[in-house]
């Protein structure tokens, strides 16, 4: 049987007996869940071998425990790394269905916030393609992160309903529970010390395949519920207290109910405290079950068990982990800490102090009273261990998860190289002093399978048949295309690509959301998350600017610039919440302005998210990396654009800095200060101020915007954006400006030559083949995990 006559026999099989259907009376979601569990049963052959190969050989297993798991749509990843997508489309076209039609009806599982629950989704499906036996372990969110809309350009948050409709991928096993206790009290009788908690949940596992290139390997994303030991109170009800007799279950689920819960709120801050030690216990306790029945001795834990913690959100495991072998296993302190810190290896995100978590101690006692006294035995015991140390991982009422994720590490990986050098100077000084062979440097990458051979086919197609096919797994291939580029009908194949995909971006957005934008614009695309680190408020204050010369000059020779945003502001961060509206706002105006319609427009697609991703950075001419020096650890999105063949327009930060050395020098837009002169800059006094009187540009752009320009209704709206940029301004946003300006005219110069902007493009494309997950994930294996391919 043909692999077509064979899909087409297992998506009739499904919609009969799955679904009860027939294909006459199939509506969409039966098709593509039926299309779905056909591909599923490929993938689920694969992942039954490789945990039975991964059982018979008894090789070291990698455990990654992530907060966020940002994995998407998952349909066509499987179809596409099961290299099916001829056969799933023809068989669709035999029933008169459209193929993308189909994968789009399926929902984005809103389960990460951005790059963080991107990344570990790139690591788990380049752990498959390289045949690393790995599991994946995360919180099963029943909302995720919010769904965005806006309303009078207001960002409003709503549910995110991803599992309103059937999720096709995941196997439930309820055999799989841990009880996961909080709060009650320590009992400590001579050497003996128990912890008896006061609430207690069940975290039940659910299990998604992930399968890699060609389907040769697929490991495990395990996602935890939240589940009541007694859901139903039988006696409430009977005496009327309906909702009472439910309560037990509602507040078990609130614990996999949504994506970081706002926490400016104490009952925020204790969810957001609960959901990570949920996570990081239940899947201690399924590691341990998992290598007890494999292993049994615990002194080889090291030598079979790598444990990542992604961020500090997992930081818990360490005293997580001692306190199993020590209180439960009856090994000593001084054994358990060795055991634990020879499993637990650390990557930091973050130069942010903020963001590197502290808890408050009467919190974190009250919710995990054993583990603070354990942090307490730790952290004694790295003080006499390390005589010189200052620091301490309580501090002002404070517990210091960085600090905690260090101790307890072997191993403490930065994500790109500025970053990692950077940590040795700040967040991580005196512990690196300490230490000074822990830490190690893992540049980031993006799995090529999905952001380039799924997500952009029309490029996918011309490269493969310029180069062949092994560049899929294999991305430093890529470099192969750099004599073509000379070809000058190859470049202008090339340049085709990205005009065929700047079109379908157009006529999606106008269908989608009545935006019309002439395609032969230039695409320039920003899309992350909102903080003001990532200078989006830079972004519209250079766009403010621009519209304000073309209104002076509007005969002039300008550049036609579409000026694209996208992402989210976490619901308490008002600040951002401010940029969001302030882009909405300038929008509204800009676009209607008839003298310089022509010019420049500007857009912000609501509810950013993996698949508006997939569409827009096939589309993008330009990326804005734009953050300030020394604050972004690495970024992913900027390697994305790069390999589609966008040019960036970029600080010298993160991944920033190995991409231009990448592509070359010629092929990046660079501006502002290092990560030294930031520092630098913000010990002069008004610097922000002295800032803006030195461009005119810069000061009316924020004159406009503080005279209530863009919001002529409540005229103040914005001086609280205007103040900081005037005063504190810490991103550096005013100093800067001038510069970002002067980059941003080197671009509209530099596009206006089509055959060398086509070259720009196809040299980030030839010379971005570095930044793939599948090498990120090799130096892990070798430098960190200890662990290698069963393939």
């Amino acid at each position: 049987m043909t692999p077509t006559a064979s899909l087409r026999e297992s998506i009739l099989q499904h919609l009969r007996y799955s679904f009860g259907k027939d294909p006459e009376h199939a509506i969409l979601e039966d098709w593509r869940m039926a299309l779905s569990y056909a591909v599923r049963d490929r993938i689920t052959d694969a992942w039954i071998a490789a945990t039975g190969k991964t059982y018979d050989s008894g090789a070291k297993r990698v455990y990654y425990l992530s907060m966020e798991f940002l994995i998407g749509r998952l349909l066509e990843d499987g179809i596409v790394n099961l290299e099916l997508v001829e056969e799933a489309k023809a068989v669709l076209e035999e029933f008169g269905k459209d193929y993308g039609t189909v994968l789009s009806d399926e929902p984005d599982a809103a389960l990460g916030n951005g790059g963080l629950g991107r990344l570990a989704a790139c690591f788990l499906e380049s752990l498959s393609t390289i045949g690393c036996p790995a599991h994946g372990y995360g919180i099963r969110y029943e909302h995720g992160l919010f769904r965005q809309s806006f309303v009078d350009g207001r960002q409003v948050e709503q549910p995110e309903l991803w599992l309103e409709q059937r999720h096709a991928w995941e196997f439930e096993r309820p055999e799989v529970r841990y009880r996961i206790g909080f709060g009650g009290h320590v009992d400590k009788r001579g050497e003996t010390v128990r912890w008896y908690p006061g609430e207690v949940v069940e975290a039940e596992a659910f299990d998604t395949p992930v399968v890699g290139w060609k389907g040769r390997w697929a490991n495990t994303l395990r996602l935890w519920s939240g589940r009541a030991i007694h859901p139903f109170d039988l006696d409430r009800f009977n005496h009327g207290d309906f909702a009472g007799a439910a309560q037990p279950e509602a507040l078990a689920r609130t614990i996999s109910r949504v994506l970081y819960p706002d926490d400016t709120t104490e009952q925020g801050k204790e969810l957001r405290l609960k959901q990570e030690y949920f996570l990081t216990a239940a899947a201690l306790r399924d590691i341990l079950r998992r290598f007890n029945n494999q292993f049994g001795d615990l002194r080889k834990l090291p030598s079979k068990v790598a444990i990542q913690l992604n961020d500090t959100h997992p930081a818990i495991a360490g005293p997580e982990l001692i306190r199993v072998l020590h209180d439960e296993r009856g090994l000593s302190f001084e054994e358990s800490m060795e055991i634990a810190r020879g499993c637990l290896s650390y990557t930091n995100h973050t130069l942010l102090p903020e963001a590197l978590e502290t808890w408050d101690e009467a919190l974190f006692g009250r919710l995990l009273p054993r583990h603070i006294e354990l942090i307490d035995q730790i952290d004694s015991t790295h003080a006499k261990q390390n005589p010189s140390r200052l620091n301490s991982m309580r501090a002002d009422h404070q517990v210091k998860m960085g600090q905690l994720s260090f101790v307890m590490a072997h191993h403490v990986n930065g994500v790109s190289a500025l970053h990692t050098e950077l940590m040795k100077t700040t967040v991580f000084e005196e512990l690196h002093g300490l230490h000074p062979d822990r830490i190690v440097n893992e540049t980031n990458g993006v799995t090529p399978r999905r952001w380039l051979l799924g997500c952009n086919p029309r490029l996918a197609g011309l490269i493969t048949e310029s180069i062949g096919e092994d560049w899929v797994d294999d991305l430093e291939q890529l470099t192969k295309l750099e004599p073509f580029i000379e070809d000058t009908a190859w470049l202008d194949r090339y340049a085709q690509v990205k005009r065929d995909n700047k079109s379908e971006l157009s006529n999606w957005m106008a269908q989608a959301h009545g935006l019309h934008v002439d395609p032969e614009m230039l695409f320039d695309v920003q899309i992350k998350r909102l903080h003001e680190y990532k200078r989006q408020h830079l972004n519209i204050l250079e766009t403010i600017a621009h519209w304000a010369e073309i209104r002076d000059n509007p005969n002039a020779d300008w550049t036609p610039r579409l000026k694209l945003f996208g992402g989210k502001a976490a619901p308490g961060y008002f600040f951002a919440k401010d940029i969001i509206r302030l882009i909405n706002d300038a929008a509204a105006v800009i676009n209607a302005d008839p003298v310089t319609a022509p010019y420049l427009k500007i857009a912000f697609l609501p509810n950013y998210n993996v698949s508006l991703a997939e569409r827009m950075i096939p589309a993008a001419d330009l990326s804005e990396q734009i953050s300030t020096a020394g604050k972004e650890a690495s970024g992913t999105g900027n390697m994305k654009f790069a390999l589609n063949g966008a040019p960036t327009v970029g600080t010298l930060d993160g991944a920033n800095v190995e991409i231009r050395e990448h592509v070359g020098a010629e092929n990046f837009f660079l501006f502002g200060m290092t990560a030294e002169e930031v520092m630098e800059r913000r010990k002069i006094e008004g610097h922000a101020w002295k800032a803006v009187q030195a461009d005119p540009r810069l000061k009316r752009a924020l004159d406009l915007i503080r005279d209530g320009r863009f919001s002529p209704g409540e005229p103040d709206r914005y001086h609280g954006i205007t103040g900081n940029l005037e005063g504190a301004d810490y991103f550096l946003v005013c100093s800067d400006f001038t510069d970002y300006w002067r980059a941003q005219r080197e671009v509209d110069t530099a596009f206006k030559d089509t055959r060398a902007w086509a070259k720009m493009a196809a040299l980030n494309t030839a010379r971005s083949g570095w930044f793939s997950s599948d090498r990120t994930i090799r130096g892990y294996m070798h430098d960190i995990w200890g662990a290698e391919s069963l393939l």
